[in-house]
């Protein structure tokens, strides 16, 4: 799938860069790859961080609407679901994990980042859970991740109104970590990375397994 994901190691960092122009947009061979990536990380103890970025303008718009209800019962569904968990695999990687984000982190953008450990925005970053306008809630756990990244009103709020929230709002009620300029962003989620991947490996993962 180098059309969809590239994964690169670099020493004990690994980065996972969603590449699926225009929009970054997430579908069903997106998903199906990034658990393959993510069962490898699990598996891998050379990793001490995973990073999380994307090519072009947007880290993520969101989940591929025409996919929705295409599979053939909700029997078969189900057990895509249950097989195909991405986000049980990514509660399941116990070393930190980096959202690096700008344009459009929407939907499946959003919910990746919040099951990150450290989010950093670009100035020109919009996060959004758009799911409520089509009759949805969150399905990658957003109604609990956001909550316990922020307090319980703004995440409701944001989870009910669908509000798109420019980066510097989202840095006052505590989704993201940092917001920098466009330009900064890949040399600062750098930065952070290699400072978690010189931490001590063990006392990195009880650290974050106690938190």
């Amino acid at each position: 799938m180098a059309d969809r994901l590239h994964v690169r190691a670099d020493g004990p960092i690994t980065t996972v860069e969603f590449d699926h122009p225009p929009i970054n947009i997430y579908d069903v061979a997106t998903r199906d790859t990034l658990c393959e990536v993510l069962r490898g990380v699990q598996a891998d103890p050379g990793v001490r961080v995973v990073v999380f970025t994307a090519s072009g303008d947007h880290f993520s718009a969101g989940a591929d609407l025409k996919e929705f209800g295409t599979a053939p019962s909700v029997w078969a569904m189900r057990d895509a679901r249950w097989g195909r968990d991405v986000w049980g695999l990514l509660r399941g990687v116990a070393v930190p994990m980096v959202a690096s984000m700008q344009g459009y982190a929407v939907g499946f953008g959003f919910e990746l980042a919040l099951q990150c450990d450290y989010r950093l925005a670009a100035d020109d970053c919009v996060l959004s859970l758009p799911e409520a306008r089509i009759g949805m809630i969150p399905a990658g756990g957003a109604s609990q991740t956001l909550s316990r990244v922020a307090d319980t009103s703004a995440a409701l709020a944001t989870v009910l109104l669908s509000d798109r929230i420019a980066a510097t709002d989202a840095l006052a009620r505590g989704f993201v970590d940092e917001v920098l300029p466009r330009a900064a962003l890949v040399s600062r989620t750098e930065e952070v990375a290699r400072t978690l991947a010189s931490r001590p490996a063990a006392t990195v993962r009880a650290a974050k397994a106690a938190v």
